[in-house]
């Protein structure tokens, strides 16, 4: 277990929640890319991410998508595992980004991950490696999840992250990145997914590519490094999907921004899925935080979770959105952060 998890789960022990739990404040919570899915039937939200909250490591090679709980969103229990990688498992070199999605009566959790398995590398790209989105099932939101398939739902030969499930039509897709490290424009893509989620039907579909957006810049422009060097390229990162009130269809997603890492907005000019889609000249969120998402609270008030800043002390950071038809609004956060 990393040392950053036993000093969290030693300090939950600390704390009492409003349950009588164990609990801890989400202020004294790492975790990145934080995904909340909402139990209406027990009042609980599950909160899924990476960092020392979504991964944990026993010293052997021992990995774990892990979850936390909480009645309110500002006590967190202390986390459990819902799924161990298995020591052969393709992916164990980096856990990213778990979504988990009630779906047909099951629970899918959607999972990006890394292989050591190298892929072939355009000139003035880092290395390429195998990456992409695989996606498990289970009866309950605490799992144990069970993959599939033998790999990826994304291209095996993409470096691939984030996947997302979308159902529009009665028919599932899954919403993915396609990483700047292979094609230096990170774009969004979309891939169909048959009934059971198990496998890919048909080619990828290009939505759109992260310079598009005119609030997004350069990585190396605005002086951030990617393994202590510079590289020319646009990311693509976190993309959500948001049906409106009157209809509108949004993909919230992640890149640079002029000043630090920022949330835009996209809008399909169709109201599907396949866009075209047109991006908004302004970020919703521009102070260094993103991968965002957004559920309803028990309480029916719309929030975007996103972690906050985007590098080695995240924290999870909760606000409410207004939603007002054809875009989205912050209104202020929650709680105390």
């Amino acid at each position: 277990m990393m040392p950053g998890l036993l000093r969290l789960v030693a300090l939950g022990a600390l704390l009492a929640g409003p349950t009588g739990l164990a609990a801890t404040s989400r202020a004294q919570v790492r975790i990145r890319d934080p995904f909340v899915l909402p139990d209406p039937v027990t009042q609980t939200y599950y909160i899924y991410g990476t960092t020392t909250a979504g991964i944990f490591d026993g010293g052997v090679g021992r990995k774990a998508v892990m979850v936390f709980k909480t009645k309110d969103l500002e006590h967190w229990e202390d986390p459990v595992p819902v799924w161990e990688v298995p020591a052969d498992h393709w992916g164990r070199e980096t856990v990213w980004a778990p979504e988990v999605h009630h779906y047909r009566g099951k629970y899918y959790l959607l999972v990006t991950l890394t292989s050591k398995d190298t892929l072939p590398t355009p000139p003035g790209r880092p290395q390429n490696v195998r990456r992409g989105t695989e996606i498990l099932v289970a009866d309950s939101p605490l799992g144990p999840f069970q993959p599939l398939g033998r790999g990826p739902q994304t291209p095996p030969d993409w470096m691939a992250l984030d996947g997302s499930l979308w159902v529009e039509d009665g028919v599932p897709y899954l919403v993915f990145c396609h990483e700047w490290a292979q094609i230096t424009d990170g774009s969004f893509d979309l891939v169909r997914l048959s009934d059971d989620l198990s496998r890919a039907v048909g080619e990828p579909r290009l939505l759109f590519s992260s310079s598009e957006a005119p609030w997004v810049r350069c990585r190396g422009d605005i002086g951030e490094l990617y393994q202590d060097k510079r590289y020319h390229a646009y990311v693509s990162d976190g993309n959500w999907l948001h049906r409106t009130k009157n209809g509108t269809l949004l993909m919230l997603w992640s890149s640079y921004g002029p000043r630090k890492y920022a949330v835009g907005i996209a809008r399909s000019q169709s109201g599907g899925v396949l866009g075209p889609w047109e991006q908004l000249p302004e970020p919703l969120w521009s102070d260094d935080g993103g991968h965002p998402m957004l559920f309803e609270t028990f309480d029916g008030r719309l929030v975007m979770v996103i972690h906050q800043p985007n590098r080695q002390v995240e924290r999870a950071r909760f606000f409410e959105v207004e939603d007002l038809g054809d875009t989205l609004r912050l209104k202020g956060e929650l709680g105390g952060g």
